[in-house]
């Protein structure tokens, strides 16, 4: 026959929860430790292993709350009881301990003890039995507080702010203009592929453009970051998931802002980053030291530039596209055809520099472009030391940048520079380092180079000279 309807709610004071399924075990302490190391930037399924959790539930996890922790990350406050305490519970009433007895072994109150007892009890089997995973399932399911989200309560707001997410585009005559047809697939959107069209506002934009139209309204104003959690965390709001797509990243999901500041190149460790260069390159008293980067043209057309960071002596390196570029037919996991990859790139490097003496062979600082991805085997080859410089910070090379600057006067942009031979980009560099530098005293860069490799040379006479009087003496 079973129990009368109403029995559960009556024996436990509470209203029955409908269960999703198995309740999962202490996944709540995991999924904070889990979002924790989120936070720190770590990848969904290395965050999954060391918060031992299998690796599969990771990216599981964190595309359900659309990357946005869907818990406190604050440690918690011993107010409420735990899982571990739920589970000595459970053995002590096996063992049938009285209320009293269990509160004084756990250091909790006795009413507590029998609350807990009475509303996160298991009723499915038609009696009450206490459960540690039950139990802990019930707490978590009873301390949720959802809080209806302004833009599913407000229909004008939501409204406004859908038509300026993902609103047609329209002409002067107010005409919609479709665009192409893009399908949402929960994803974000491939390389060199098609968008969708739309006003395409940002959150921040439609944010601050409501107190702008509504000034004196509190309930048309919203901010943009309940805008971000009505996209990214379904049931939270009433917008669909695929407006995300007019956001200008098109992410379908948020990303960590740790995450992006650690995002890097894999072959750049710390050991060869800028911050590790000597100390002797920044006061450019000694020469040797170089700085380097590519002038890119038309169709993929490019030019590699030295600067000596001392002399401001400049030399230019031929990258002439490859057999096969512009035909459409490439091999996959092949060399970059357009002439300026990372074998390209290491090649023409090596075989200007072996051109100097061992002197000026010292250091090379670089952006963090993927042209030079094969640094270690530069190094080996010729014993040039590699720096890269932090991302975003072209002033870090501002000797190369000017440089840069000077050359755009013979290779403006837009132009195709793979039509000058090697010998031509030769020549441009010999009339570059042959004009006065205001830097260098009006001196020009060969001047100073001359000088440089001359006072080198005297000064390595001259202690020749007198460890050979020291050794006769």
């Amino acid at each position: 026959m079973g129990r009368p309807r109403g029995w559960a709610a009556a024996q436990t004071g509470r209203e029955p929860m409908r269960s999703p399924g198995r309740p999962g075990v202490n996944q709540q302490e995991a999924k904070q430790a889990f979002w924790k190391c989120i936070a720190e930037g770590m990848q969904s399924d290395a965050a999954a292993l060391a918060c031992g959790v299998s690796q599969p539930l990771g990216p599981r996890w964190f595309r359900e709350a659309g990357g946005i922790p869907p818990i406190g990350l604050a440690p918690y406050s011993g107010r409420y009881l735990s899982f571990a305490e739920r589970e000595e519970l459970a053995l002590l009433r096996a063992q049938h301990y009285g209320v009293r007895e269990i509160a004084r072994q756990l250091g909790r109150s006795p009413s507590t003890i029998s609350r807990e007892l009475r509303r996160n009890a298991a009723t499915r089997s038609g009696s009450l039995q206490y459960r540690a995973t039950v139990a802990q399932w019930k707490a978590e399911r009873a301390a949720k507080r959802p809080k209806p989200a302004k833009l599913a309560e407000n229909e004008p707001l939501r409204v406004y702010v859908q038509d300026r997410l993902g609103g047609a585009v329209t002409d002067a005559e107010g005409k919609s203009i479709r665009g192409p047809d893009v399908p949402w697939k929960g994803r974000r959107h491939g390389r060199r592929a098609d968008r969708r069209w739309g006003t395409c506002w940002s959150p921040q934009q439609i944010s601050r453009r409501l107190r702008v139209e509504f000034p004196h309204d509190p309930s048309m104003q919203i901010s943009h970051e309940a805008i971000y959690q009505a996209l990214y965390v379904q049931g939270r709001g009433a917008l669909r998931r695929e407006l995300s797509a007019c956001l200008r990243t098109g992410r379908a999901l948020r990303v960590p802002r740790a995450r992006t500041r650690q995002r890097g190149k894999p072959f750049i460790t710390p050991e060869v980053m800028i911050s590790e260069r000597p100390a002797e390159v920044a006061d450019r008293a000694v020469p040797g030291h170089w700085e380097g980067d590519l002038i890119i043209g038309l169709n993929s057309s490019a030019i590699g530039t030295l600067v000596e960071r001392t002399t401001r002596f400049a030399m230019l390196l031929h990258l002439p596209p490859m057999p096969g570029h512009g035909s459409g037919t490439r091999i996959k996991n092949g060399p970059a055809l357009a002439g300026h990859g990372a074998e390209a790139v290491r090649d023409a490097i090596a075989a200007k520099i072996v051109t100097l003496p061992e002197q000026l062979r010292k250091s090379l600082t670089w952006d963090q472009g993927a042209e030079l991805a094969q640094h270690v085997q530069l190094r080996t080859d010729i014993g040039l030391a590699i720096y890269f410089c932090d991302p975003r910070s072209p002033w870090q090379r501002g000797t190369n940048e000017n440089t840069n600057g000077l050359l755009r006067q013979y290779f403006p942009k837009g132009t195709d520079i793979s039509r000058y031979s090697e010998h031509e980009l030769d020549a441009v560099a010999s009339t570059l380092n042959r004009r006065p530098r205001k830097t260098l005293g009006w001196r020009t860069p060969a001047e100073a180079l001359d000088e440089r490799l001359s006072s080198g040379c005297r000064g390595r006479c001259e202690r020749s000279a007198r460890l050979a009087c020291r050794d006769g003496a």
